[in-house]
């Protein structure tokens, strides 16, 4: 017999920081630690007094609404409007427990066991967890050499069976930015075919465009096909308070509103509060952190040389995320541990991201660069400048 749980893979970071067991770093090589995109500051010093005042308010240790506080649905609701150039109502928003939950939620809403989404590969592997979990069948959709995935082969891969395609943009794991017109095209399909489509925006307030990034809010119909889930935790260091959102039709909000009564009851109620404070008050502090996050994208290209010189490319950067492609003769697999032992550096192999075995997570490497600056930034790419491993097609001396 196999549970649900025991029809997936161990989650990664964990598996990835088992890694460290037993591994000593010196003074002067100390571990460069790329493997999770989290921000590991405190909120800013507003947004914590905000949240010390929040406490005293009786009303923050009890339960709250299914679907998030009122105020915040609101907030977020209004404001989406206005940077995406559509109308967005507050029935349209719940708030989660985190953009996990928020993809959790609108898989069970949509889907039941046999079905199947479509996930571009490389994929956000705790997207593909949890279909493996439900039941539900995730499709890879192959992407380019760009990391963007094609509508035309998205198409053939839609089955009476398909449910939904799963977009992330900015991509994790690739960083990828998806134009404007790849997400209509997509939109379209979704809606041509009666099927969801699902956009992940989670790193959108790092995304080097202008708002808006891409029209879908702007099509008065948006609700029959689009389902857009968001998270707080990037934007204002709540990844602790496990703050998300969900935006969709009523009718899907509804049925959410079950998976999220029985999972949780309701979103934790002082992220909750944070979240609301920070979208009422900290536009200009996230000016300030896109600005440095840019920063450190740009450091990433600056030092990209070092790297192509010796067979290596850079596949997709933004958000906080760069995508490597390795030119060496073993699997990413193999080199990701070796790089803890050898070269100090902490990072996901590329097989992490896309279905057992296959061939182009072998020479894929994932880089999560919003954590270390851009002097940091230098030193990764110096130590992985000087490695000297057997490359691919060349075997080693006898």
């Amino acid at each position: 017999m196999t549970s649900r749980t025991q029809t997936t893979f161990p989650p990664p970071v964990m598996e990835a920081r088992r890694w460290l067991d037993g591994v000593t770093f010196p003074p002067d090589r100390p571990l460069l630690n790329v493997s999770q995109a989290a921000p590991v500051e405190p909120p800013p010093e507003p947004l914590l007094a905000a949240m010390a005042d929040a406490l005293k308010d009786a009303d923050t240790h009890l339960y709250g609404p299914v679907l998030g506080l009122p105020a915040l649905r609101g907030e977020l609701a209004a404001q989406w409007s206005a940077q995406y150039g559509g109308a967005i109502a507050p029935e349209q928003v719940a708030i989660t427990s985190g953009c996990n939950q928020a993809f959790a939620a609108a898989i069970t809403a949509i889907c039941t066991e046999g079905d199947e989404v479509l996930l571009p590969t490389p994929w956000y592997f705790n997207h593909k967890m949890w279909l493996d979990m439900s039941g539900v069948t995730a499709v890879p959709l192959p992407t380019d050499a760009n990391l963007i995935p094609d509508v035309a082969t998205a198409e053939a891969l839609v089955t009476d069976r398909t449910r939904a395609i799963a977009l992330v943009s900015p991509n994790n794991p690739g960083g990828v930015e998806y134009p404007a017109e790849t997400l209509a095209a997509f939109r379209d399909l979704a809606r041509a075919k009666r099927i969801k489509l699902l956009l992940d925006e989670t790193y959108r307030d790092f995304d080097m465009r202008p708002m808006p990034t891409h029209p879908l809010f702007a099509d008065p119909d948006w609700d029959d096909t689009l389902v857009h889930l968001y998270s707080f935790s990037k934007a204002f260091r709540l990844t602790g308070h496990r703050v998300g959102a969900l935006v969709a039709a009523p009718d899907l909000l509804s049925e959410v509103e079950k998976f999220l009564d029985t999972i949780a009851i309701c979103p934790p109620q002082l992220g909750q509060r944070a979240a609301l404070w920070g979208l009422r008050n900290l536009r200009q502090w996230l000016a300030g952190e896109r600005d440095e996050i840019l920063a450190r994208r740009a450091a990433i290209a600056a030092n990209m040389p070092k790297l192509a010189v010796k067979g290596w490319r850079l596949a997709g950067a933004g958000a906080y995320f760069a995508y490597l492609e390795h030119p060496f003769a073993m699997s990413s697999a193999e080199m990701a541990p070796k790089l803890v032992r050898e070269a100090g550096i902490l990072l996901l192999p590329g097989t992490m991201f896309h279905p057992a075995g296959a061939e182009a997570g072998r020479r894929e490497l994932r880089v999560a660069f919003a954590n270390i600056d851009a002097t940091q930034i230098g030193t990764l790419f110096d130590r992985l400048a000087a490695l000297d491993w057997p490359l691919a097609g060349r075997q080693p001396a006898a």
